[in-house]
């Protein structure tokens, strides 16, 4: 079976790589550094209509099919692992909403999600809550005509600038959705520091004391924040992640190649050395194998094949793994100069860390995996059936 992308996807991604050429890679290393997007740069995200990628048509987005969108954040991830990080959240916070929230909540935000006024941030995660995020701790206490939200949220990207907060809390043992502003008083946000990757996507840690929230500022009804509202946004992420660490492996490649055509040791040129070729040949494999996973998942997605959820957290667990396996090795292939900041390998070697924890970490993915091994008849389970 011959697999071909279409006319203008082909397109798309041309003009993909060319965006993050001229308008992310230049500022990239530099925003890890003092761990701070520049306004500037979602300003441009914002202008191109990425922030509402997959938004349909009809609610201020351009509708992009799947595969587009896969392309997209491996390109924006091949330069910038935090911003690809802010076009997962965002998108993740506009798609909740206009698949569960109400007419009004829709009317309000989605215009200002798609056009970038607004940023979205996604808060699922807390302090004792990772990976076993059903169990969220932040309460939601129905009090006359509004509810009380106490708790703490952390880990939460691109938390220090986001206006909109799309937080999951238990009410009535339930877990629910909710949107929060961020003015809404008893809200504070304290900025995150210091992490070990993807330093640029301004991560935060919220607190909740008595913070008074409308009761029309449920998103979908009680009981559907994990199971609805949550799970549906949590695949869209992971589909991100995995284009994402693609994106990164592709840009360790790239950096390796270009490097061992240019540094000798022992009077010849890198590229000339039996191990260093095992070492592009085993990267260059596992980028293109990554990347047909997310083909398979973006294709299933687009025909709205059930199969997608799990094929995502196949291409999410194989694509953070290599990224991973492709960043040691860049490390590895630049010796010296890997471990120094003015080459981006060392950036991506801390990124590609990240890719294996967030959205379901590795460990996470393999448990799904198998029981999905165990309960399905693998033989049938084609890509292209």
């Amino acid at each position: 079976m011959h697999i071909e992308l279409t006319p203008q996807q082909k397109d798309s991604k041309i003009t993909f790589r060319k965006f993050v050429d001229e308008e992310i890679i230049p500022y990239a290393d530099k925003a890890d550094r003092e761990e701070h997007t520049p306004k500037i740069l979602i300003d441009k995200l914002a202008q191109q209509g990425y922030l509402s990628a997959i938004l349909p048509k009809n609610n201020f987005g351009i509708g992009m099919d799947m595969i587009t969108y896969g392309m997209l954040n491996e390109e924006i991830g091949r330069g910038c692992s935090s911003l690809r990080s802010l076009l997962t959240v965002h998108s993740m916070v506009s798609h909740a909403i206009v698949k569960w929230g109400s007419k009004l909540q829709k009317e309000y935000w989605i215009p200002k999600l798609a056009s970038g006024e607004a940023i979205g941030a996604f808060c699922l995660s807390e302090p004792n809550v990772g990976s076993d995020a059903n169990k969220v701790e932040t309460t939601a206490k129905f009090a006359g005509d509004c509810y009380l939200l106490n708790g703490k949220k952390k880990w939460i990207t691109y938390g220090q600038i986001a206006e909109i907060f799309l937080i999951f809390a238990k009410c009535e043992g339930q877990s629910t959705a909710f949107i929060v502003e961020r003015d809404t008083p008893g809200l504070s946000v304290k900025p995150i520091v210091g992490i070990l990757g993807t330093r640029a996507s301004m991560l935060a840690e919220l607190n909740l004391e008595n913070c008074k929230i409308s009761k029309n500022n449920i998103v979908g009804k009680q009981g559907f924040g994990f199971s609805h509202v949550a799970s549906l946004a949590l695949d869209y992420g992971r589909y991100s992640v995995a284009w994402g660490s693609v994106g990164i492996a592709q840009a360790c490649l790239e950096a390796c190649v270009q490097y061992t055509n240019q540094r000798k040791q022992f009077d010849a040129y890198l590229k000339s050395h039996a191990l260093i070729r095992q070492m592009i040949t085993e990267m260059l494999t596992n980028v293109k194998a990554a990347r047909l996973l997310c083909y398979q998942a973006g294709y299933l997605k687009d025909v709205s094949n059930p199969r997608s959820i799990m094929e995502t957290s196949i291409a999410k667990y194989f694509a953070s793994i290599i990224a991973n396996k492709a960043a040691n090795d860049a490390v590895q292939i630049h010796g010296g100069n890997g471990c120094s900041s003015d080459y981006s390998v060392q950036r991506y070697f801390r990124d590609a860390k990240v890719m294996e924890i967030i959205e379901g970490s590795t460990q996470m993915q393999q448990i799904t995996i198998a029981d999905y091994a165990y309960q399905e008849n693998l033989s049938n389970a084609c890509v292209f059936s």
